[in-house]
Order: C-alpha cells, then structure tokens, then sequence
C-alpha cells in the first residue's frame, strides 16, 4: 500500500467534524497542510471550530440523514477545490433507553446516521476518490462493532454493519482503487458520551476510564501514514474482545461481573466531570455545559 507524505494540496471531508473527535481529527489534518471541508449539523459549533482551526477549516452544515443534502457536499467540494482526497466517517450517534422502551423513529434515526449515511456517502464520494492519486475512505466505528454489550442492540447493529462493510471495501481496494479501513475506539470522551453518562446511558462502557478524542485521531493520522483495513488506540483492548468473541455463548455468565465494574467506573466517572467542571447540578440534576 501507498503512504501518504504530505497533504499539501489534499482536501479531506470530515462528517460529525465540529465535534470532539472529528475537531482533533481535522486539527491534525490541517497539521500536516490538509484542508478540511467539517460536515456538522451544529452550525454554532461549526463556527466555533473554524475560528479555532484557520484558514484550511470550513464548514458546512449538514443532515447526513438528507441524501440530496450528502450530493450537495460533495458538489460542494468539487466546485471549491476541484478534488476529493479523503473522507472520514466519523459522525454517530447513540440512543438511550430499553430497546422495547424507544420508539421505532429513533431507532431508524440511529441506524440513519450511524450505517447508511457513512456507506451512502462514500458511494457518493467514490467518483471523486478514484480520480485521486490516493484516495482514502477512513471510518471511526467502535469496539462495539466487535464486542456486543447489553443495552446497545441498535448501535452495535449499526456499528456491526460499518464494520463490515468497510471490511468488504477495504479487500476490494485492487478493484476500484480507493484505500478503506477504520478505526475502532473504546469509549471516549465527547459531549456525545458525556450526555450518555448524565441521562443513564450503558454503564457498561466505563468498565475503564474514557480514551480522549486526541488519541482516536491520532489512529486516523496513523493510518494516513500505513493504511491498513483496521486500528485500535488501546490495542489490549481489541485483543481481549476479539479473544472474548470466540467463545460467544460465555459472554452472559460475564455480564454480571461486567456490570459491577461498570457502574462503579460510571461513579467515578460522573464524579470526574463534576470535579473538573463539565457538568452542573440543576434541581438536583447533573447537567452538560455548553462546549
């Protein structure tokens, strides 16, 4: 596989790119002199990202739900810079809540956001990866895309089907010449997990102390350098559930071990944005400041 050098000259899109992760992952873009279309919905936080990264960041405000609204972004950068180098696919959601208990719009909503508009919009970005000299697709998914946990059936359904969709792009790279691979993270701290926590989402995923945004882009940046089809930022990590999963009918005599630890990392974890100042009590009630 190719690597690339340098990005002078490369302009990269980046979905969910005002958020915590895709701000660190356009800032070492732009590092590295890569211009970076930040595809958001937030338009306030799209405006605060740009003045934050210069002049190589633009915005551009998006419902990744709306499929006219992903051809309009990529007409967009065709016309602006007349090139597509990379896209990454960072944007996710995630619901909380009983399965039984949510309603069937929000369960499509987040299989919308997180698998069909990441595989939508890389079949609307292809045309413009081909004529490239190294067009890259590359994807934030999750460990949850490996490693099933109670509580989150629809977002590891959608994050099963990122991965192995990526996986089967990735292998078809000889073919249509486009490097794919992905990035999968444990949790980390964003606004998105930040709200989890304070409204009741999977406890589970504090098991261990939240990665930062920096270190997932770091993986990104990585794999600009060596593309390969996967990465991990806390490699230990992918091991055990991968280890884990060849022995799936075991995994629920561990789930009440997994829970324990869980919501003892979940109270501390609360504890730790209190006592830095990320959240507030209200009424009596833990929450989220403005970021």
């Amino acid at each position: 596989m190719t690597k690339l050098k340098t990005g002078l000259g490369r302009v990269a899109i980046v979905t969910g790119g005002a958020g915590g992760i895709g701000r660190e992952i356009c800032r070492g873009f732009i590092e590295r002199g890569i211009s970076c279309v930040l595809a958001d919905r937030d338009q306030k936080a799209i405006d605060r990202t740009v003045a934050d990264l210069g002049a190589l960041a633009i915005g551009f405000q998006i419902d990744l739900t709306d499929v006219a609204r992903m051809k309009e972004l990529i007409d967009f950068v065709n016309s602006k810079f007349g090139c597509l180098d990379i896209l990454v696919n960072n944007a996710a959601i995630t619901g909380t809540g009983n399965f039984e208990d949510r309603s069937v719009e929000n369960i499509r909503a987040e299989l919308e956001i997180n698998l069909l508009s990441p595989v939508i919009l890389t079949r609307l970005a292809f045309p413009a990866l081909q004529k490239a000299k190294d067009g890259r697709v590359i994807n934030t998914v999750s460990l949850g895309g490996i490693f099933p946990l109670p509580e989150t059936s629809i977002y590891s359904a959608s994050k099963f089907g990122l991965r192995g969709a990526m996986l089967c792009l990735g292998m078809d790279a000889f073919r249509h010449g486009v490097q794919v691979g992905s990035v999968l993270p444990s949790a980390t701290e964003t606004p998105m997990l930040m709200r989890e926590a304070i409204e009741g989402g999977n406890t589970l995923q504090f098991m261990d102390p939240p990665q930062q945004p920096a270190d997932v882009a770091l993986q990104v940046l990585k794999m600009l350098d060596a593309p390969c089809l996967e990465r991990y930022p806390r490699f230990v990590e992918s091991w055990l559930v991968r280890l884990a999963m060849l022995w799936p009918n075991q995994l629920i005599k561990f789930i009440p071990l997994f829970r324990r630890k869980g919501i003892a990392g979940h109270k501390r974890y609360l504890e730790s944005l209190e006592r830095r100042g990320l959240v507030e009590r209200r009424g009596g009630k833990l929450h989220l400041k403005e970021f």
